[in-house]
């Protein structure tokens, strides 16, 4: 609560002052609805909404699970084989200069608009902060404890179960977190393209009616679950790693 007090107090106050601004220059709710019309949209879809809402945290779920298994595998591959780390690595910073919302109709005509093509995307953006955290987290072990260990009889799989996997673990869970943040953006972005439901396709029938305070409430909810995800990961990093009880430190990945 000490950490998360100020936040909610700040969050409070930019509500109060964004409705009173609202109501005393009388902006039209179609143009900026004040928070107590959000509240009000979010009361008249509550029967919508959770069905929308499954939809796009199914594929988020889904899609972060396989970004982690891919990006594990990518990442012991790439901090195994010194060939491989030259070839792929730098692909993977290729990769990340192609717009997910140039791939998704691709994605969309190639896989119809059932749920993988969003699985799809939200692998594309969750996998390359895992790959490139938990590769660093590999390639920074402690030399002296790998030649201590090797020095004991230890073969190359007992090095990296016993060593480099430890010490990654912190990595990881970072580069999770990375991919967490972003999994539900990646799944509505891939519902703008063609769903059958979904946050995304909430928001796209809230424009066309031309109901703003729809599409305002709609972006609360996703900035709520991908917090909600956040904090998931965050709790099962803080049980997976006992001996680091003060959290996962997130680093940057360019």
């Amino acid at each position: 609560m000490r950490e998360l007090l100020p936040a909610m107090i700040f969050v409070g106050l930019l509500l109060v002052g964004w409705e009173m601004w609202v109501r005393a220059r009388d902006i039209p709710t179609y143009l900026l609805p004040p928070p107590s019309d959000l509240w009000q949209a979010f009361i008249d879809q509550r029967h919508a909404l959770p069905v929308h809402i499954r939809t796009t945290l199914g594929e988020a779920l889904l899609g972060l699970l396989c970004a982690s298994l891919l990006g594990v595998l990518l990442a012991g591959l790439i901090a195994s084989v010194p060939l491989i780390r030259r070839v792929l690595y730098p692909l993977l910073v290729i990769s990340q200069n192609i717009p997910v919302l140039v791939l998704a109709p691709l994605l969309a005509v190639w896989f119809g608009f059932g749920m993988t093509p969003k699985v799809v995307i939200v692998v594309l953006i969750g996998f390359f902060p895992i790959v490139v955290n938990t590769t660093d987290g590999l390639l920074r072990a402690d030399r002296e404890i790998v030649e201590l260990v090797r020095s004991m009889g230890a073969n190359r799989w007992q090095i990296f179960r016993t060593v480099l996997v430890p010490s990654a673990i912190p990595s990881f869970f970072a580069g999770l977190q990375i991919g967490a943040a972003y999994a539900v953006i990646g799944a509505v972005i891939a519902e703008w393209m063609g769903a059958s439901s979904g946050l995304g396709l909430f928001i796209t029938r809230s424009q066309r009616a031309f109901r703003t305070d729809q599409i305002f409430m709609a972006v609360v909810v996703i900035a709520l679950i991908s917090v909600m995800l956040f904090a998931s990961v965050r709790l099962l990093a803080h049980f997976a790693m006992p001996w680091n009880r003060d959290g996962v430190q997130v680093t940057k990945t360019t």
